[in-house]
């Protein structure tokens, strides 16, 4: 078992975005001794009120005073996604390392040129927040496949389910297109999926079939916008008609790397399902199950002798996934552990040099699930099979 790390020398931090995820950034930064210097909102108005919620002493009027400012070390981008790339290459051009929500920027064109940027230069850390990796069972997992428990991988399956935009009264930003692929529900949600098996099983996705649905062709939006996780606002303020062009609902069938196949689909109107991942992976010697409601437990399947229920416990645990469990079996890890493993992993390579591999998402990761959006995309438009770009 690990213990709670704190970070000495680490460097500080500019926040952009302080909606639903960006505090979560913030709370996770001091977790670990990571300062947050400053933040960046649409004006300065809406960043001296973030500024006061979380107790974050400087506010920025621009991107350029941003990255001029020497002190800043690092950028935690938590805006929405149309400016990810903007502000990721200033980040990068300023010498400043830089963790990005996904997508990492709205198409592969512009993905492939940060992931360029980025291996250019090889000791800023840049990498994008696909935290779901980071629960202790999914290294786990991955450790397990690795040394052959499960035998030959033969299917991967699974679903990612959430509610929260199930009425036609709930709305968010995210439901607007983004004049690229504009998918919602894959690309919001289907890419931690998709990240994570690809991730714990070492495979990647190589193909793809695409079915997307829309099921409220119209949704009321409030008037002066809604933040994520809020629920419906049509009772409580006045409201617009807004015609819808993203997905409600996918679903995709996979051909991966050494001829193993999958599917897995993505909804946001499924009632009762809050934010659950859920991801099997079958071999000829046995299968994983793991759901991130559950987070610390995961199945075990086997013929011919019990399956079993394994619970997350450091003791018994591969190193790999000792290493980020810093509780013991029954003191539950969950949510925000996932962001402080994963803020653990970049800044601890850098405080070690940016030696050797990243043990995080990279820009690279963060291409690739662009490209597999393109492809998606591509073959819901098509109703065919469709190769991942790369």
């Amino acid at each position: 078992m690990g213990a709670p790390i704190y970070l000495k020398d680490a460097p500080k931090v500019a926040l952009i975005g302080g909606g639903f995820i960006g505090p979560v950034h913030c709370e996770t930064l001091r977790r670990i001794g990571v300062p947050v210097a400053g933040v960046l909102e649409i004006n300065p108005e809406l960043g001296k009120r973030t500024a006061d919620r979380l107790g974050i002493p400087k506010v920025f009027t621009d991107l350029d005073e941003l990255m001029a400012d020497p002190e800043i070390g690092s950028v935690h981008i938590a805006s929405p996604n149309f400016v990810h790339y903007e502000q990721a290459m200033a980040a990068l051009q300023a010498g400043k390392h830089v963790l990005c929500e996904k997508p990492l920027a709205l198409t592969s064109a512009e993905t492939g040129e940060l992931a360029k940027a980025a291996a250019d230069r090889p000791r800023q850390a840049a990498g994008v927040n696909y935290n779901v990796r980071f629960y202790p069972l999914c290294h786990e997992i991955k450790a397990r496949i690795a040394r052959g428990d499960l035998g030959q991988i033969l299917s991967i399956t699974g679903s990612y389910t959430q509610d929260w935009l199930l009425q036609p009264t709930d709305y968010n930003w995210r439901v607007e297109p983004d004049g690229a692929t504009n998918l919602r529900a894959v690309s919001d949600i289907g890419t931690h999926w998709m990240d994570l098996a690809q991730f714990v099983s070492g495979l990647k996705i190589e193909r793809v079939m695409a079915d997307l649905a829309i099921f409220h062709p119209e949704r009321r939006k409030p008037v002066g916008g809604s933040e994520t996780f809020t629920g419906s606002a049509a009772a409580e303020r006045a409201t617009e008609p807004v015609k819808i062009l993203t997905e409600d609902y996918g679903a995709v069938v996979m051909h991966w790397t050494g001829g193993v196949r999958g599917v897995y689909h993505v909804t946001q109107c499924q009632a009762g399902r809050k934010n659950r991942l859920s991801l099997e992976i079958s071999g000829t010697e046995g299968s994983i199950v793991w759901d991130s409601e559950t987070p610390n437990r995961m199945w075990i399947g086997r013929r011919g002798r019990s399956s079993e229920l394994f619970e997350r416990d450091p003791s018994i645990m591969d190193p790999s996934a000792e290493a980020i469990s810093h509780y013991p079996g029954g003191h539950a890890e969950g949510f925000p552990d996932a962001f402080k493993q994963l803020a653990l992993s970049f800044y601890g390579w850098i405080a070690g040099g940016s030696a050797g591999p990243a043990p995080f998402p990279t820009f690279a990761d963060g291409h690739y699930e662009v490209q597999l959006c393109e492809a998606i995309a591509r073959s819901a438009k098509a109703g065919s099979w469709e190769a991942v770009s790369d």
